[in-house]
């Protein structure tokens, strides 16, 4: 006979094993979207080099890139292996979005950099999000630093603003008729 119940048939017992496998899934998937945001963020201030909006985008794209590189650090400390090819699949992920359809065949659409900062800001709320799940975690794991982890959780919620200010200028720009 069965002690089982039918829902514990549909909830697997987790080892530390599974545990650490599906926080390296885990952590593995927000760094190819780490990879993704930093190419993307330094692809904006080099395209739009000498404005205004390269000028604010410099710093938050070197956060961005210290960010992933924190990241990486963390799992090193964890001891979960980065999977390339989750890292190569960003990159291409990144690139392959420059080739959206934006209404221009050969210069830069007005449209450009508010679809751009918007998905930036949606990239950093994914990585408020894995901080706040890491932060959680350090309460049991002593390899996790909870001020680290605290300091990033307000940087990446400055970036927010910081990106949400911007992507609100270019609203005009890209939507008002003039």
């Amino acid at each position: 006979m069965h002690d089982r119940t039918r829902s514990d048939a549909h909830h697997p017992v987790q080892t530390r094993h599974t545990g650490t496998a599906l926080l390296g899934i885990y952590l593995n998937d927000h760094l190819a979207g780490a990879t993704a945001g930093a190419e993307r963020a330094r692809h904006m201030v080099r395209s739009y080099g000498g404005t205004a909006l390269a000028a604010a985008m410099g710093p938050v794209s070197a956060e961005i890139t210290e960010d992933r590189a924190t990241l990486i650090d963390l799992m090193e400390r964890l001891d979960i292996p980065v999977r390339h090819y989750k890292v190569y699949a960003g990159r291409m992920a990144e690139r392959v979005g420059r080739l959206k359809g934006n209404g221009r065949l050969v210069r830069r659409s007005p449209l450009s950099p508010l679809l751009e900062l918007e998905t930036l800001r949606l990239g950093v709320e994914g990585k408020t999000a894995l901080w706040q799940t890491l932060r959680e975690l350090a309460d049991h794991e002593e390899r996790l630093d909870p001020s680290l982890l605290d300091d990033l959780l307000e940087r990446a919620r400055r970036q927010q603003d910081v990106l949400e200010e911007l992507r609100r200028r270019q609203i005009g720009a890209a939507l008002q008729e003039t």
